[in-house]
């Protein structure tokens, strides 16, 4: 059996924790196991944001073209950790909006239905959010989404895709399901979707920072996530986006413009009709959140300094780790009292289904100090990230439900 102890003490890794500021009780660490929801706030945001304020309250809007750090170019300080995040080119990344209105936004450039191909498949019970912009998208187009929208497991999907392939137009899939973990394998997504002749699109909130990305080498058209998850960078934090390069110089492709995506070297002219740059940033629409991207530069600083191919190997473990533990209370029971939920194949997430008394054992996971996550019917979602979380934790996580349970 791993030794919890022994394993922080030569975690590699372990010294990142300290980058962050964890939840107090009492004078104590909680254990805060939500980083699938809500990453935790790295001590350097605030030193961040202050620099850009501090460059506001002295340049006011000159601040974007004056200073040490002219905010005009403060967006390209942030794709290039994104792209090793995602396996994308830098020049394939653009930071902007939120995660849905960027699902919508590049929708109008890749769901074009027509009398020959209009029909989207999805996950099968899709996070909500992305079942609300599927639906009210298609209704945009004057289509009726129960004959537009067909939903998939990940187990029927490539019959679906076959089945459906003469009439498909668009496959909008995610990288890891919010609900039970499990990650998905995008390189065949994406193959058996353009084999089908259709766009592969992946909504990637839950993978980004959490699984190997390989979008560009993938083929995949195009991705969204969003940045206060396992990217730690704040609640409502801004997004990102990954648009394949061959689409990049395409004028022709429909988009929903605004000036911030008008050629750079011509933006400040203000002349009528649209011209995008031609990189990922053609896609942009509004004038920079800096005070957002501040927040988001510090956190992608320390995933830059701690390596991804290392935190994926950390969280898998550490999620295995957990896993056993779960098993092993089932065994000593002699009966299944929690089902994990989460298949082998899967990131930092764990999701147990309690069988008995659920609700109350959840509540009296944070009287105990810990921070979980609840969705019916008595599912209790953990997530132990390999930035903050310990073996330990995980360890002390399994003793409590122990005692909860019993």
């Amino acid at each position: 059996m791993l030794d919890p102890f022994q394993e922080d003490t030569h975690d590699p890794l372990s010294h990142f924790r300290n980058k962050f500021l964890v939840p107090q009780k009492n004078g104590k660490d909680q254990i805060y196991f939500l980083g699938n929801s809500l990453g935790l706030q790295p001590k350097s945001t605030s030193s961040y944001i202050n620099e850009v304020l501090n460059q506001w309250s002295q340049y006011g809007v000159e601040g974007f073209f004056i200073g040490d750090d002219p905010w005009i170019n403060y967006h390209d300080k942030l794709t290039r950790p994104l792209s090793s995040l995602a396996g994308a080119m830098p020049h394939e990344i653009v930071v902007m909006n939120h995660l849905t209105i960027n699902l919508h936004l590049l929708l109008a450039s890749f769901y074009r239905p027509n009398k020959k191909r209009f029909k989207i498949i999805c996950e099968a019970n899709a996070f909500p959010s992305d079942q609300y912009m599927l639906e009210t998208h298609v209704r945009h187009h004057g289509l009726d989404p129960a004959t537009v929208i067909v939903e998939a497991t990940s187990a029927d999907l490539p019959e679906i895709i076959q089945q459906h392939a003469a009439q498909l137009a668009l496959v909008l899939w995610s990288g890891v399901n919010y609900y039970t973990g499990e990650k998905y394998d995008l390189e065949s997504i994406t193959q058996m979707v353009h084999k089908a002749g259709a766009i592969a699109g992946f909504d990637l909130a839950h993978a980004i920072g959490n699984i190997d990305l390989n979008l560009h080498k993938w083929n995949a058209d195009f991705a969204c996530w969003c940045g206060y998850k396992y990217l730690n960078s704040g609640p409502g934090g801004i997004a990102g986006a990954y648009i394949h390069e061959r689409y990049h110089a395409d004028e022709s492709l429909p988009r929903l413009a605004g000036w911030w995506g008008y050629d750079k070297s011509t933006r400040f002219i203000m002349k009528k009709g649209f011209k995008p740059i031609h990189t990922a940033e053609g896609w942009q629409v509004s004038t920079p959140p800096v005070i957002l991207m501040a927040a988001h530069k510090a956190a992608l600083d320390i995933f830059e300094e701690a390596g991804i191919q290392n935190l994926v190997q950390k969280g898998k473990r550490l999620s295995d780790y957990l896993i056993y533990l779960i098993n092993d209370i089932n065994s000593k029971a002699g009966k299944s009292l929690i089902e994990v939920l989460t298949p082998s194949s899967k990131g930092c997430q764990v999701s147990l289904l309690v069988k008995h008394n659920a609700r109350q054992i959840f509540e009296q996971l944070m009287e105990n100090g810990i921070f979980a996550d609840w969705r019916e019917p008595g599912v209790i979602r953990v997530a132990p990230v390999p930035l903050y979380n310990t073996f330990t934790e995980v360890f002390n996580f399994s003793e409590v439900m122990k005692k909860l349970i019993a």
